[in-house]
């Protein structure tokens, strides 16, 4: 009924979306001193706000097509390194800038497109040759492309990581944070040798039982019945994926915005304030910001919920229980790989601590490679993204990158 209910919905609502547009384009279009009165200027704001007031369902473009690298622009090109129905590994190549470290970045499958971290990509651009997982919306796989699971993740995982080969840092953005975990744990057991150099957890769930907050507390006290009877879903037949089982990206939207819905109703009284002003260059940022938060894509249902059982309510990564294929993850195994771990001071939906807690269970990595980030004035996002991401997190990274890469360096010569 959630695919049902949103459909309807959003028909009602396009005649509304529709004739907002078309008043804002033609107030735009008014003369300059008519155009410039204070009733023309409130009414084309509320028109453009309620014009782009909806849900999108398309992955939007990553749109990093230079990036500043010792001083110089460098030109960036994105190009398909390996593809499966449920992602891309992309490359964001920069051909005039060799010999950088490789970097593989891994972001959330949790209602929005990887776009979502493009700031996390595009800083890293600066020092690294990135490659990222980008995934891809459930509702548009059709059902004969299987499941998508735990385990199909950090099968994915794996994959990248053998085919970047050797000497490969990985860089973990929030809720992939156990599934890369325990794809390193995997390949470091079988010594393979795309073990990576380094491993970075950015405000990712490892032990969600340190220090909770209400998103693991509404995890923990509802059985997982309850999540697949209230927000899981059927892909209607007019899509691709047409009865593919999903976690709705609207779901995910809803509820983030509803953790929080004074900043969101501000975010939008400033935006109307500064578009009835003619502030337009901070009106743009802001929404911006609206048009990537409210690009959702579909879940695969299978994820979602052995996300929501095995990892904030069993708990199996902290407590050994968490296998794949059969096999037992064990990041005791870890002893070649570098671990940085970065949390946010104020981070309500990753509280510090439970990134923190890989260190308890990668027992094989000396002290020395190690290293534990708690970043003071910022949230969650600002963990990856903002002024502070920029100034304070990101040069954290890219030293802890530049000491795996030396110390790696200097083991083989050992």
């Amino acid at each position: 009924m959630l695919y049902t209910a949103y459909e309807l919905n959003r028909r009602a609502g396009a005649p509304v979306v529709a004739a907002s547009d078309l008043t804002a384009r033609a107030l735009h279009a008014l003369p300059g001193p008519l155009a410039r009165t204070p009733g023309v200027r409130h009414a084309r704001a509320a028109c453009e706000i309620l014009a782009k007031a909806r849900p999108t369902h398309d992955r939007p473009a990553y749109g990093i097509g230079t990036v500043r690298v010792s001083g110089r622009d460098a030109d960036v090109v994105e190009r398909p390194a390996l593809t499966t129905p449920f992602g891309t590994l992309l490359h964001f190549a920069k051909p005039s800038v060799p010999g950088q470290p490789r970097v593989l970045v891994v972001g959330p499958m949790s209602g929005h497109f990887t776009t979502l971290i493009r700031p996390t990509i595009r800083t890293l651009l600066s020092d690294h040759d990135v490659y990222v997982m980008d995934w891809h919306n459930a509702r548009d796989i059709p059902v004969d492309r299987g499941r998508f699971g735990l385990d199909e993740y950090i099968a994915h995982v794996m994959d990248a990581l053998r085919h970047l080969g050797p000497g490969t840092h990985v860089v973990a953005v929030c809720q992939p944070a156990v599934p890369v975990l325990a794809a390193v744990a995997l390949l470091a057991a079988e010594g393979d040798p795309a073990e990576p150099a380094s491993l970075t957890l950015m405000a990712g769930p490892i032990d969600t039982r340190v220090n909770p907050n209400r998103v693991n507390t509404a995890a923990a006290t509802r059985p997982l019945s309850w999540f697949e009877r209230r927000v899981i879903d059927t892909v209607p037949r007019w899509y691709a994926g047409a009865g593919r089982r999903v976690y709705p990206g609207v779901v995910q939207l809803t509820a983030f915005m509803s953790m929080n819905p004074r900043r969101h109703l501000g975010a939008h009284a400033r935006m109307y304030r500064d578009l009835v002003a003619g502030n337009t260059a901070a009106a743009a940022a802001t929404q911006a910001f609206y048009d990537e938060y409210g690009a959702v894509m579909d879940v695969p249902a299978e994820f979602y919920l052995e996300t929501v059982g095995r990892i904030f309510q069993e708990h199996q990564l902290p407590t050994g229980r968490l296998t794949w294929r059969g096999r037992r993850v064990d990041p005791g195994a870890i002893r070649n790989t570098a671990l940085l771990t970065v949390e946010g001071a104020q981070d309500d939906i990753c509280s510090p601590g439970q990134t923190e807690a890989a260190h308890r269970l990668c027992t094989g990595i000396p002290e020395e490679r190690r290293r534990h980030h708690l970043q003071s004035g910022v949230g969650h996002y600002g963990v990856f993204s903002g002024s502070r991401w920029e100034a304070e997190v990101y040069p954290v990274i890219r030293e802890f990158i530049d000491f795996a890469r030396t110390a790696g360096r200097t083991a083989t010569l050992g």
